[in-house]
């Protein structure tokens, strides 16, 4: 097994929960924690260890930011206008990685990052190879003519594991997608429960 597999089978099992929703997550077989004391019964979790638990989960969620990466991003929707968790979420779907993922041009948010940083996608036509650029609405992603023929593109997309994001237009047979706008929690087809508004108390407190 990969360094990448292992790492995000053990963040599934540490949650608790199939966080990307995949069929092969070993929480499908056993819904306790990895090691010998993961079937211990479980303690209340005090209001702090909720919201540690709940950024841990979104940040695992996007490939396992580092936290120098979600804290920033965290600063950056704690400036902005309106409702930051809300904010959060837009800005963590902006990403170049993310909207690569919705648009199905690879199986999981880890397959996302290694495939932008790579070189294989351009963003309106120019190589783009910086996993956390922020796409804009408007903008159009797409798989450079080269790395069409890569069978984990043309597996992801013929996948019937997950649907195509509301928020962004897919052409397939071009290989491309458009990101139409940055989206509300409500409309991110997270396989799990994401609790944004915990997270941000955990960065407030």
């Amino acid at each position: 097994m990969s360094k990448r597999h292992s790492a995000k089978y053990k963040i599934d099992r540490r949650m608790g929960e199939n966080l990307w929703g995949r069929p092969k997550s070993p929480v499908n077989q056993r819904s306790y924690g990895p090691g010998q004391h993961g079937q211990r019964r479980k303690s209340k979790v005090s209001d702090f260890g909720l919201q540690l638990r709940a950024k841990q989960k979104l940040k695992g969620y996007y490939g396992n930011l580092t936290e120098k990466q979600f804290s920033r991003t965290y600063e950056e929707a704690a400036r902005r206008k309106g409702n930051t968790a809300e904010n959060l979420i837009g800005l963590l779907e902006s990403r170049l990685d993310a909207v690569v993922y919705r648009a199905k041009f690879v199986p999981t948010p880890f397959a996302a990052r290694q495939f932008v940083n790579h070189g294989h996608v351009l963003v309106n036509g120019k190589r783009v190879n910086i996993a956390s650029y922020r796409v804009k609405a408007g903008d159009v992603v797409s798989v450079r003519e080269k790395s069409r023929n890569m069978a984990l593109v043309i597996e992801a997309l013929a996948s019937h594991e997950r649907d195509f994001a509301d928020y962004i237009t897919v052409d397939v047979k071009g290989m491309a997608a458009t990101f139409v706008r940055a989206p509300e929690l409500a409309e991110v087809p997270y396989p799990v429960k994401m609790e944004p508004n915990l997270v941000i108390e955990f960065y407030a407190s």
